[in-house]
């Protein structure tokens, strides 16, 4: 297989990032070659995330080459590496790689490593034909599901399904939870593990068309941010208090400041989608404490996780809805989510 690797590949690139940064599509970017414990990838599809509009406006945060849900197949290994791993189909998330030795790493939450690499920010991610991997951290994609099934459930699946893990142990089956966001790529996604989980869920978003997909998805309810008093929307859904529980994915400042006035008293609220980093969580430590809420953080899921959504997604129970694009497309994909005008999640198909 070796043999037929090419030297230079096409990749969706970014040059000197900013605001109004464009992707760009070159075609003469170095194929990187793996080293000790690590594998080259001929890449099949990948997911395109909101959060990958982060890489082309943050200098010196993130890499050249956006990307962090690729699916495709081994095709070299560096030394170390079981041969058994030539050729398996396998999937490269957010989570590049992690330390293994901290109290996280050995609790089975490595997705909280201190030490972790992630995709598209600690090296270049999945918008490439061919990419090296850590072959510890990569997912055996199971037989029965499509490359462009699996593609979104590395990233957005996995972040949700680390974010309703969240809402225990206070939450119980049958409570109310309000995913804001609910019609995007992550939030759709979410209200499909939330509702597996037993939770009722009300999708908070806009547009008859993400109302129309959230419902489908299993939501109880949805509530347009664009219409209304969403907060007493909220609270007239369940019995005047608000929401149990609150999975705030959309990224925006806007949906921060509304989204903790949706959980009741004694509520959880859990953050998960990501505006810039200046930003800071909207409610003072005393409203907080008064109220009784627990705030908790939720970037992606464990390995554990991972392999619950594929085998629900092998079972026909998880169904991202996805559009599939060629990789040309990136650069216009990426706009559109910056516009926020993306319904489910779109995925391209590498060169």
């Amino acid at each position: 297989m070796a043999d037929s690797i090419p030297t230079t590949q096409t990749a969706a690139w970014i040059e000197n990032p900013r605001p109004g940064c464009i992707l760009e599509i070159r075609t003469n970017i170095p194929v990187q070659s793996p080293a000790a414990g690590e594998i080259l990838v001929k890449l099949e599809c990948s997911g395109i995330c909101h959060s990958d509009c982060h890489n082309l406006t943050s200098p010196g945060k993130y890499t050249e080459v956006p990307g962090h849900e690729g699916v495709g197949h081994v095709v070299s290994l560096g030394s170390g590496v079981s041969p058994g791993m030539l050729g398996k189909r396998v999937g490269i998330k957010w989570l590049w790689s992690a330390c293994k030795e901290c109290t996280s790493c050995k609790a089975g939450k490595e997705n909280h490593c201190g030490k972790q690499k992630n995709t598209g920010r600690s090296v270049w991610g999945t918008l490439q034909q061919y990419i090296v991997a850590c072959a510890d951290f990569v997912t055996l994609i199971p037989d029965g599901v499509k490359s462009e099934v699996a593609a979104p459930l590395l990233c957005a699946g996995l972040s949700l399904a680390g974010a309703v893990s969240k809402l225990s142990p206070e939450l119980a089956p049958g409570d109310y939870v309000a995913i804001v966001g609910a019609g995007g790529g992550l939030g759709h996604i979410g209200v499909q593990i939330a509702t597996i989980k037993g939770y009722k869920v009300i999708a908070i978003d806009s547009g008859a068309e993400k109302e129309k997909l959230s419902k489908e998805m299993g939501a109880v309810a949805f509530v347009d941010y664009t219409k209304g008093d969403v907060a007493q929307a909220v609270k007239d859904l369940t019995d005047g208090e608000g929401a149990h529980g609150v999975i705030c994915v959309a990224g925006s400042e806007r949906a921060y400041l509304q989204a903790p006035d949706l959980v009741r008293n004694s509520g959880v609220f859990v953050c998960v989608g990501l505006p810039p980093d200046t930003f800071m969580f909207p409610m003072s430590p005393i409203h907080i404490a008064n109220r009784g809420l627990v705030i908790k953080g939720s970037s992606t899921g464990n390995s554990k996780q991972m392999d619950e959504i594929l085998q629900l997604a092998l079972e026909g129970k998880i169904t991202p809805k996805i559009e599939v694009y060629g990789f040309a497309d990136s650069p216009k994909i990426i706009q559109e989510l910056q516009r926020y005008e993306v319904t489910g999640r779109k995925v391209v198909r590498a060169p």
